[in-house]
């Protein structure tokens, strides 16, 4: 018998059945499809027009179990990426439970903005690992239309809703989780940030009136840290591992920018075919676009393929995971 590694054995997403288009925001503000499409790569994304983040999260959950045929007093663990919780407390992982139907389950949320899911990846493994647990749920959800100031068309035409869900239990064949490397730099925080409903600004009505609840990003400074650490971090893990362009079978990129994917590939030496790619469906959703991806690429992932999952996210927080696909 190998080594325990925490094996992907199931995924789900959820997405909000309505759809907003770029000519939608262009109605909305001072926008176009031509200018979102060409510096973004997205043409539409989903909204949540009623229910908060645990509702989707749920629904994933519930689907997820159904396909796999997991009963939910069977799941042990639920942790809950998100930087849109359903409350500051209790944690929408207690929500989600309960909305699903997991009675014997402990979680938690993990903050860490758009890298939360490769966050949450790495921290549930190591209770695989471990022995500690069997069945362990990572979700991936944010409803960002509930923090995006649609005055604002720097970030309003970038972000949309969704969820997605994955399954981790033990393998002992060499399948899963292998390695990952994670990093943050919170003095980049001022560059992509919700100022105020925290102890630093604490609500009141000049945080609400001067939209300080809200999204704020400087862009260009976003765009030059992403660019090159999220292209670093997973040509060092490359590296780390001994894997050549040739042995990567996928790339699973944070859906944040079109320009930044491809610049992460190249860094990588990969082509196209090798990147799961669905921004210009969904936009950003932020902690959700990681296992999104692997929904929608489920069919054309096979057993025992390298899979590079990467990101970069507000805080400055990037990383990298590399595992081995087990079905």
């Amino acid at each position: 018998m190998g080594k325990i590694t925490a094996a992907i054995t199931g995924v789900q997403g959820y997405l909000p059945k309505d759809v907003m288009t770029n000519e939608d925001l262009a109605k909305i503000v001072d926008t176009s499809d031509e200018w979102i499409t060409t510096r973004t790569g997205i043409k539409e994304r989903r909204v949540m027009r009623d229910g908060a983040s645990s509702d989707m999260a749920a629904e994933a959950v519930k689907a997820l179990l159904e396909k796999k045929g997991v009963d939910p007093s069977e799941i042990e663990l639920v942790i809950v990426a998100t930087v849109t919780p359903d409350y500051p407390f209790p944690s929408t992982a207690n929500v989600v439970c309960d909305k699903a139907g997991m009675k014997n389950a402990w979680g938690f949320d993990l903050n860490s903005a758009c890298s939360g899911f490769i966050y949450a990846l790495s921290t549930g493994a190591q209770f695989i690992e471990t022995g500690r647990h069997k069945k362990v749920l990572v979700i991936g959800v944010d409803k960002m239309t509930s923090i995006i100031d649609y005055q604002d068309r720097t970030t309003c035409v970038i972000f949309g809703d969704g969820a997605g869900a994955v399954l981790l239990e033990p393998n002992d064949e060499g399948n899963g989780v292998l390695d990952y490397i994670l990093r943050s730099d919170g003095s980049g925080r001022q560059y992509l940030i919700q100022p105020a409903g925290g102890s630093a600004c604490p609500p009141s009505h000049q945080s609400v009136e001067e939209r300080m609840h809200f999204v704020k990003q400087e862009g260009k400074q976003v765009f030059k840290f992403a660019v090159t650490n999220m292209a670093d971090v997973s040509a060092e893990i490359m590296e780390k591992n001994n894997l050549s362009s040739d042995d990567v079978d996928w790339l699973v990129p944070h859906q944040a920018n079109l320009r930044i994917i491809d610049a992460t590939a190249d860094r990588m030496g990969l082509t196209k075919e090798k990147v799961m790619i669905n921004i210009q469906k969904y936009g950003n959703t932020t902690a959700a676009t990681l296992p999104l991806c692997l929904w929608d690429y489920e069919n054309q992932l096979k057993k025992g393929d390298n899979v590079i999952l990467s990101a970069f996210g507000g805080g400055f927080t990037w990383g990298a995971v590399y595992l081995k696909w087990a079905y």
